[in-house]
């Protein structure tokens, strides 16, 4: 593919991530309930706020439907490019996966305002594993599940989790296990930490209740306190 080929199948990667993302789950399922997401409880558009205001089958839903909405999106571009460029396979996924929790953060139908994306990069987490190696898949469910048993509290869980995320691109992508030039090996690192950025940003709120002791606790199967 030319430099200028590559230049194109980014910004359209981003463009149909940003699309997807923007199918916001957790709004639409709330609207089939008579609530609107967005103004009950924490007032985010995910999977967690989801669960403690209207359950735990709702939760799956709506975490289901994120993930999915990635995996879509990245099985599209990789119609589109990847399996003509397989080098740069991993490339047009980070791409993708950014432009998804974009739109997921950032919908612009919804005055830029989402949810936090850490269903969608679940759901790129899976696909890692689908298209590379399953300890993708072992490594996002051991950094999420084991804080949030210890814990309870999704925000440490979700921040532990795309930190891990970053290490283990980073250590794969470096064993050489992506097959792709170093060039685009840099740039998913590159991309991948600025999701992470973004995560922490998205959990700013949160953060400042860890300090100060005020985080509330999530379960799964037990009433959660909505206020």
């Amino acid at each position: 593919m030319t430099t200028s080929g590559l230049v194109g199948a980014r910004i359209v990667c981003i463009i149909i991530g940003y699309v997807f993302g923007m199918i916001q789950t957790a709004v639409f399922y709330g609207r089939l309930k008579g609530v609107d997401i967005r103004k009950v409880g924490s007032g985010n558009a995910g999977t967690t706020n989801t669960l403690r205001v209207l359950g735990p089958k709702a939760g799956a839903v709506v975490l289901l439907g994120d993930m999915l909405k990635c995996m879509v999106a990245i099985f599209i571009t990789y119609l589109m490019f990847g399996r003509s460029n397989p080098e740069y396979i991993i490339l047009f996924m980070a791409y993708t996966a950014a432009g998804t929790v974009l739109g997921h953060d950032f919908p612009f139908f919804l005055k830029f305002k989402g949810g936090k994306g850490i269903a969608c990069t679940a759901g790129y987490t899976i696909y890692l594993s689908i298209q590379f190696n399953i300890l993708f898949l072992i490594m996002g469910l051991i950094s999420f599940f084991l804080p949030f048993n210890l814990f309870h509290i999704v925000s440490i869980c979700s921040l532990f989790y795309y930190s891990a995320l970053l290490v283990t691109t980073i250590i794969y992508g470096q064993m050489g296990l992506f097959y792709a030039p170093q060039g685009a090996l840099i740039e998913v690192y590159i991309i991948v930490a600025l999701l992470t950025l973004l995560a922490f940003y998205q959990h700013r709120g949160n953060i400042k209740k860890l300090i100060n002791g005020q985080e509330r606790k999530t379960y799964i199967f037990k009433k959660n306190k909505v206020d």
